[in-house]
């Protein structure tokens, strides 16, 4: 019971969301939108819970009116712009039209828009896998990591981070070689989406670390920390959206569906600053990076092939909870 209401305390304004989502939705289109939006919310909480363990080691840096922040502007930053606005961005850049025009088309004729956020698959994957690729790869080749979980191989991807820029190298690399697989008309789109990407998550760094010199500076660093978390979350929830258009053509009851998610998931990052469970749980950051390595695998290998929701959801959903179960393992120990 006291684990109940500890749980209450800290994610009653989630479930008050929840529930006043869901009732919105029944009103709006019944039990068949009820039950969609209820896929909705699983299918986002399911792909971005490594997102949530991830965000929770940047957000632990930021300061408190910051955390705030995150949960306030945030979501609506998520759940308006990365979930509406940048698909819409992102299909008119790819078929040429003007923003105005597929947003009409959004609104009005949702079907023909979800197929147009398909045809847009090769951009949006090549971005999101190039940044998240990115992100695993910052993290594993790291010559100071001295924490490892799998140690057989994460020892030697910190010797091999003595090398300068090598995980730049490596997943330019990897997007070049994808580019010769796919067909021919798609080459560039999936070398400007991964090359933007990689410079994305290279200039982010580069604000983030800049600002962090100086003690002073502390609100400018907060707020890049918060850009950097807003562009990881876009990373991870492009491949969501394109997944909920296979589920309804709804706009409303995909906004509602992932909304809710996604506030869940960043309600879970500020639970977990708060209870310092990183400090804790030794390896849960080990594997939340190893199911963003996974769902980076997963959206490169979805430009060659389909891949289904659930698998991608799984790779994550697994990597976390064998590395929540080792952690566990070694408190015991301890």
């Amino acid at each position: 019971m006291q684990t109940v209401a500890h749980l209450l305390k800290h994610f009653w304004f989630s479930f008050g969301i929840t529930v006043a989502g869901l009732g919105a939705m029944f009103v709006y289109g019944g039990w068949a939108a009820l039950f969609v939006t209820v896929l909705l919310i699983l299918l986002e909480v399911t792909l971005s819970f490594d997102n949530a363990v991830v965000n929770a080691k940047v957000l632990k840096r930021m300061s408190a009116e910051w955390q705030h922040r995150f949960l306030t502007w945030g979501i609506l930053i998520a759940v308006f712009g990365t979930r509406f606005v940048l698909p819409i961005v992102i299909v008119s850049v790819v078929v040429w039209t003007s923003p105005w025009a597929i947003t009409q088309m959004a609104l009005f004729d949702p079907v023909h828009y979800g197929e147009l956020l398909h045809e847009a698959g090769y951009a949006i994957h090549s971005f999101g896998a190039a940044f998240l690729m990115m992100v695993a790869l910052k993290y594993f080749l790291d010559a100071e990591k001295d924490v490892h979980w799998v140690a057989v191989l994460e020892r030697r991807l910190a010797r091999w981070g003595r090398i300068e820029a090598i995980e730049i190298v490596t997943a330019l690399i990897i997007i070049a070689g994808i580019s010769f697989l796919v067909p021919l008309e798609a080459r560039a789109t999936v070398l400007a989406g991964g090359m933007i990407g990689v410079i994305l998550f290279i200039v982010m760094q580069g604000i983030t670390s800049a600002f962090s010199v100086e003690a002073t500076e502390t609100a400018k660093h907060s707020f890049a920390l918060f850009m950097y978390l807003e562009v990881l979350d876009a990373a991870f929830s492009l491949d969501g959206v394109i997944g909920a258009f296979a589920l309804t053509s709804s706009i409303p009851i995909i906004a509602v569906g992932l909304g809710i998610g996604a506030f869940f998931v960043r309600s879970l990052t500020v639970y977990m600053v708060r209870q310092r469970t990183l400090e804790t749980l030794k390896y849960l950051e080990h594997g939340a990076h190893w199911a963003i390595f996974g769902l980076a695998v997963s959206m490169f290998v979805a430009l060659l092939t389909e891949v289904p929701e659930i698998v991608t959801g799984t790779i994550g959903i697994s990597f976390v909870l064998a590395a929540y179960w080792s952690s566990v393992r070694l408190q015991t120990k301890g």
